[in-house]
């Protein structure tokens, strides 16, 4: 049986902040809108959700028609529904933050994205719609969460240093931590996997490479281990 519904309803849409990590600063992926209203201006990726999808499923289309990036790590962050925050009609958006690996992805602006680049935190351009407030909202939550669970490991190639480690989060939380007590405390919970391996192509002293432990951080989750930095 069909129903019609009486009473107009709101537009629905994504929008993503995509966060990244290089030697110097954490990094935001944004796009330069083609089209009205706002054009020429950076923006998050995003757009409209489409009936036959989820919202996820809107989020990962979306940022790989507009970004090239696709097979991230994901996560819904909020619901805004300002009644003016869109000047074409009435939108509600839910916003979503993802994390990346600089080196695995190769980003390419497509469909109404005129361009596509990366820009350090402290170094973002004016943003249109309300998009300002979304990546605020999505670094509070990324500072919050990256010390209560291994999120950040997301950021880190997949074989990494503990000078890494400790750049990763200096730079998410924006304070310098102790080098002695980081590592000690970082490899006190036995969630890395010490490689047989240094860096390479390194202007200073090789440093040893780990990896991350998924499958035992899991194993001592549910054991009651608490992840925290």
């Amino acid at each position: 049986m069909s129903y019609s519904y009486e009473y107009p309803r709101a537009a629905l849409t994504v929008d993503c902040v995509v966060f990244g990590l290089d030697e110097e600063d954490l990094k935001i992926l944004l796009i330069q809108r083609d089209l009205a209203p706002f054009e020429g201006q950076w923006a998050l990726p995003g757009g409209f959700v489409q009936l036959e999808e989820t919202l996820e499923e809107a989020a990962r289309r979306e940022l790989q028609e507009e970004t090239g990036i696709e097979k991230v790590y994901l996560e819904q962050l909020y619901t805004i529904g300002d009644l003016d925050r869109d000047p074409r009609e009435r939108v509600v958006t839910v916003a979503y933050y993802a994390l990346v690996k600089l080196t695995d992805h190769k980003v390419q602006a497509a469909t109404d994205a005129r361009n596509v680049a990366w820009f350090g935190i402290d170094d973002l351009p004016s943003l249109a719609f309300d998009h300002e407030t979304i990546l605020d909202m999505a670094y509070e939550r990324l500072r919050g969460k990256v010390r209560y669970q291994p999120i950040g490991f997301e950021l880190l190639p997949t074989k990494f240093t503990l000078r890494q480690i400790q750049h990763l989060y200096e730079v998410v939380l924006d304070r310098s931590l102790d080098k002695r007590n980081f590592r000690k405390k970082i490899l006190s919970m036995d969630i890395l996997i010490e490689l047989d391996e240094v860096e390479t192509d390194v202007a200073h002293r090789a440093a040893r490479l780990y990896k991350f432990d998924r499958r035992k951080y899991q194993r001592l989750t549910k054991q009651g281990f608490n992840f925290e930095i």
